[in-house]
């Protein structure tokens, strides 16, 4: 089973141009930010937003094709969508929402019956009969999950799943939907912007900005090589830009990096904040770059801290509470920053 899509659709100040394909094998996530285009995305494929240009395919199965003038109405896309709030319908039962879509096809009493199998898979026993209004968000989110896969789609479509969560209640929904999708034999696109749900989720990540893919791999291969300063921050390393010429990279932005094995050329260099030291006085030993920075900004995170401090270059380092404690890190203060020239990644730009 697999998705073929080459997307094309204005709306207002969007030009969303995208093309993606995805398999069975794997769970994509689109990442970025707002008003990249994201949920534009999903719709089109759904079939809720026209092309102005472009071919939607599913399996071979054409759903949209504008130069042949195809355009497949939502419902007959065998396709399962799970919105941000989840637009339950409020005037029937748990039960009547999940077998909604089974009615088109089934009796009234089947489609209950295959509806209520649902229950017992996605920890709602107990909860057919309960009005949407008198669910939890974690319960709406699984019963809105149910809803799109009772239908037994080719392919699932998921906009910020978690988005109607509590912060509190999203690690085991998380785990819960990894388990969900992991069943699930079709497509499985999700989109969404948080970090943490990309990660847990993805097996391929698509980075969408300004209605264009940016970049496309695995959440490694993405860390490891951001190709923007919007990726860079989304998995939470430094993205510097420069000019790279016998082992030293000259960084738009002011300073110099000492890198050996640089490419020649126009480069990014990434530097993950765990990399980068911070001494209260200038360090001895195998360090290569090495400079004084004023320290902007102190967020704590657990048993860590990450710190912003000035350049050039500017970084973030991520150091432990206690290192705060002991350098006496606070805004304002300066220190000396420390980067091993192994730690520092370099690409072409």
């Amino acid at each position: 089973m697999t998705l073929d899509a080459d997307v094309r659709v204005r709306l207002g100040t969007l030009d969303l141009r995208v093309a993606l394909a995805a398999a069975a094998e794997e769970v994509v996530v689109v990442v970025g930010p707002n008003g990249a285009g994201k949920t534009t995305l999903l719709g089109a494929i759904a079939g809720l937003v026209p092309l102005v240009a472009g071919r939607v395919a599913l399996d071979g199965r054409v759903l949209a094709d504008v130069a042949r003038g195809v355009h497949l109405p939502p419902e007959a896309r065998s396709v399962g969508v799970v919105f941000q709030d989840g637009l339950l319908f409020p005037h029937l039962s748990v039960l009547d929402n999940v077998a909604f879509g089974l009615h088109a096809r089934l009796g009234r009493r089947e489609a209950r019956r295959q509806a209520r199998e649902w229950f017992a898979r996605l920890d709602l026993a107990g909860r057919a009969n309960a009005a949407p209004a008198a669910l939890s968000g974690g319960e709406a989110q699984r019963v809105a999950l149910a809803r799109a896969l009772a239908t037994a789609p080719a392919m699932l479509l998921l906009d910020e799943p978690f988005a109607a969560l509590d912060a509190s209640a999203r690690p085991a929904a998380r785990r819960a939907l990894r388990a969900h999708l992991a069943s699930f034999a079709g497509v499985r696109l999700l989109v969404t912007h948080d970090p943490l749900e990309a990660l847990a989720l993805a097996d391929r990540l698509v980075v969408l900005e300004a209605g264009r893919i940016v970049q496309s791999g695995s959440p490694a291969e993405v860390a490891r090589r951001p190709r923007s300063r919007y990726v860079a921050d989304l998995m939470g390393v430094n993205l510097l830009r420069g000019e790279s010429e016998d082992g030293r990279v000259r960084l738009d932005d002011g300073g110099t990096l000492v890198v050996p094995d640089a490419p020649a050329g126009a480069v990014l260099a990434v530097v993950h904040p765990r990399a980068v030291a911070l001494h209260r006085s200038r360090p001895d030993g195998s360090p290569r770059n090495v400079w004084q920075g004023t320290v902007e900004w102190v967020e704590p995170q657990d048993t860590r801290a990450r710190v912003r401090l000035s350049g050039p270059p500017a970084l973030v380092a991520e150091v432990t509470r206690e290192a705060v404690e002991s350098l006496g890190i606070r805004e304002r203060s300066v220190l000396w920053v420390s980067v091993k020239a192994t730690e520092v990644g370099v690409y072409g730009a």
